[in-house]
């Protein structure tokens, strides 16, 4: 379960970012999650309850901020929603879509004492 390590990580940039911005506590994360990164939210939330637990961010809420799949059809040349990979262009069926959005895994926002 890749959710348990990207928790670890997490924690790992927060416990980085308190000893360069001198806060000792986390209270609230933010996280921007791409429709297309592969992330197994209710596997996320499990592994931050686990992974966080003796670390500044005990019992900190996770708020997951979901951005939805994007995508360039090459066929009908226009931006278009995708729900998952290799789907087809909505708008005209061609295959040939170049991901744009939606696999984003980032830190938005923090609130911390």
């Amino acid at each position: 379960m890749h959710e348990m390590s990207i928790c670890e990580g997490i924690v790992q940039a927060l416990e980085e970012a308190a000893q360069q911005q001198h806060f000792s506590r986390v209270r609230t994360v933010w996280l921007e999650i791409g429709e297309l990164a592969g992330v197994e939210i209710p596997a996320l939330e499990f592994g931050w309850e686990v992974v966080s637990r003796h670390s500044l961010a005990e019992g900190a809420r996770l708020e997951i901020i979901s951005v939805p799949g994007q995508a360039y059809c090459l066929g009908c040349a226009r931006t278009v929603p995708v729900k998952q990979r290799f789907d087809a262009c909505p708008q005209c069926g061609s295959y040939q879509l170049q991901i744009t959005g939606g696999e984003e895994l980032r830190i938005k926002e923090l609130e911390v004492d």
